[in-house]
C-alpha cells in the first residue's frame, strides 16, 4: 500500500463511531502511562474523563498522541487473514512446559523462550502467563488453559496475532481476537476451558517484539556455530 493510500485508510479509520473497545484500549494504555511514570495522576484522570466522552477514533487518538503506543502499527490497518487454528503439524501433541496451580499461584514472566505448546492449569489457584518480553522462536504457539475453580491470565505483545477457542461452564473463557499488520509476525493460539473459573487473553498495550526471523536466524546460527566447536574440540 503506497503512502497516499496508507493516509486516506488512517483518515477514514479516525471518522469510525468509536467503541467500548477502543476506549478500553485507550483507557489501557493511558493506565500503562500512569504506571511508567509518563503521565500525572492529574493527566490521567483528565484524559480518562476525555476517552469516556469521545464519539470518534479520531478523538480518542489525540489523548495518547504523546505515548509511545500512539507510534505502534495502528489498531485500525489492514490485516492479513489469520487462521484460527494452528497449521497441521505444526504444533507437538507434547506440552514443551506445564504450569500448574493447585491452590498456588504460578508465574511465568519476564525474558523467556516460549515454547510451541504450552499447558496451564489452576486448580483453586491462579496462573499468570505474560508473553510481552518473551522470545519468540516460532511462528505459531499453543496454549492450552484449563482452570477448575482458579484463573489463567495470558498476556502477548501488541504486535503479534491471538486466536482463541473454548468455552467456560459457570465460568468464563475470553481471547481478545488480535491481528498483526506483520506478516511474519507470530500467532498465539489458546484453547481450554474454565469451570467455575476464568481464563483470559488479551494484548499488554505498549508492549512489542523484535523481528522474528531475525531472532530465529541468529539462535540457528549459535546452534550451529556451538556444534562446529564441539566437533573441532573432538
Amino acid at each position: 500500500m503506497d503512502l497516499q493510500k496508507q493516509t486516506g485508510a488512517r483518515a477514514a479509520a479516525a471518522e469510525l463511531r468509536a467503541s467500548d473497545a477502543d476506549r478500553d484500549r485507550i483507557t489501557d494504555i493511558l493506565r500503562d502511562a500512569l504506571a511508567e511514570g509518563r503521565l500525572t495522576a492529574e493527566e490521567h484522570a483528565e484524559r480518562v474523563e476525555g476517552v469516556l466522552a469521545a464519539k470518534t477514533v479520531g478523538e480518542l487518538d489525540v489523548f495518547i498522541r504523546d505515548l509511545p503506543a500512539a507510534h505502534a502499527p495502528s489498531a485500525y490497518a489492514p490485516r492479513s487473514s489469520v487462521p484460527h487454528r494452528p497449521t497441521p503439524g505444526a504444533i507437538p501433541v507434547d506440552a514443551d512446559e506445564h504450569l500448574l496451580a493447585v491452590f498456588s499461584a504460578s508465574v511465568r514472566k519476564g525474558r523467556w523462550r516460549a515454547g510451541r505448546r504450552i499447558h496451564a492449569y489452576a486448580v483453586f489457584g491462579s496462573v499468570e502467563i505474560d508473553l510481552s518480553e518473551a522470545l519468540f522462536e516460532h511462528r505459531q504457539v499453543m496454549i492450552r488453559a484449563v482452570s477448575v475453580f482458579g484463573s489463567v491470565e495470558i498476556r502477548v505483545p501488541e504486535n503479534v496475532s491471538l486466536r482463541g477457542s473454548g468455552g467456560g461452564v459457570l465460568g468464563s473463557f475470553e481471547v481478545d481476537t488480535l491481528d498483526s499488520g506483520e506478516p511474519d509476525a507470530p500467532v498465539v493460539y489458546v484453547d481450554g476451558f474454565a469451570v467455575l473459573g476464568s481464563v483470559e487473553a488479551k494484548p499488554r498495550r505498549g508492549k512489542m517484539i523484535a523481528d522474528l526471523l531475525g531472532r530465529v536466524t541468529d539462535h540457528v546460527a549459535r546452534r550451529v556455530d556451538g556444534g562446529l566447536r564441539k566437533h573441532l574440540d573432538h
